[in-house]
């Protein structure tokens, strides 16, 4: 089975564009990449389609229009991405790293930034919820003061980066580029506590009683 084949089978449209940092509802829309979208149009799904721009096509069309590369480097990105077994004899055995555009690079960077924004503002929901004090007299807990001063915030970011001028959005993430960096690890560091915690919590109440 070839390269295309192999990925065809095993990848559907809507891991590629998770992957890809595309935010996905439970719907399967999304926000078009490939035109001013603002309100989620398109539509993911083994395939994908547009009922904005018309947009249509498999999950190698949907990656190599989204990357700008052709259909061959598409299929290969995917393949190694989601580790496809495939067959290609024809395949060079050393193959150079394929350097980016700029407008490569800006595509990037503004999908990294919206995917960190987008955890960062579920996890201050979260906290906001979790964290609220159960009575008039309880402290704030800090995470609950953090989520009532960011939300509205990283909401305003979030709607920049939807915003079909471009130069608003090359602007935020030049200014905001180390802020997203810094929250991504920060929020690893988070979840690694949390993982950490809930083994211990885990340990403690499967260990065995001791005996007199």
């Amino acid at each position: 089975m070839n390269v295309f084949e192999a990925v065809k089978q095993s990848v559907t449209t809507r891991q590629a564009a998770e992957h890809f940092g595309i935010r996905v509802g439970r719907n399967g829309m999304c926000v078009c990449p490939f035109h001013a979208d603002k309100n989620p149009s398109m539509k993911v799904d083994r395939r994908f389609h547009c009922f904005g721009c018309q947009a249509d096509g498999d999950v190698i069309d949907f990656v190599s229009r989204l990357e700008a590369v052709s259909p061959k480097e598409a299929a290969l990105m995917l393949a190694q991405a989601f580790s496809v077994p495939y067959e290609d004899k024809e395949l060079p055995r050393h193959r150079k790293p394929r350097q980016e555009t700029p407008e490569q690079q800006f595509k990037r960077m503004e999908r990294y930034c919206f995917r960190v924004l987008c955890d960062y503002r579920n996890l201050l929901r979260r906290w906001k919820q979790d964290y609220a004090p159960k009575t008039p007299d309880e402290d704030f807990h800090p995470l609950f003061v953090e989520a009532l001063q960011k939300q509205d915030y990283v909401d305003y970011l979030l709607d920049v980066l939807l915003f079909p001028d471009m130069e608003e959005r090359a602007s935020l993430i030049i200014d905001c580029g180390k802020e997203v960096s810094n929250l991504e690890r920060r929020m690893a560091e988070l979840a690694a506590g949390d993982t950490a915690g809930r083994r211990t919590d885990h340990a403690r109440s499967t260990a065995a009683p001791e005996r007199p």
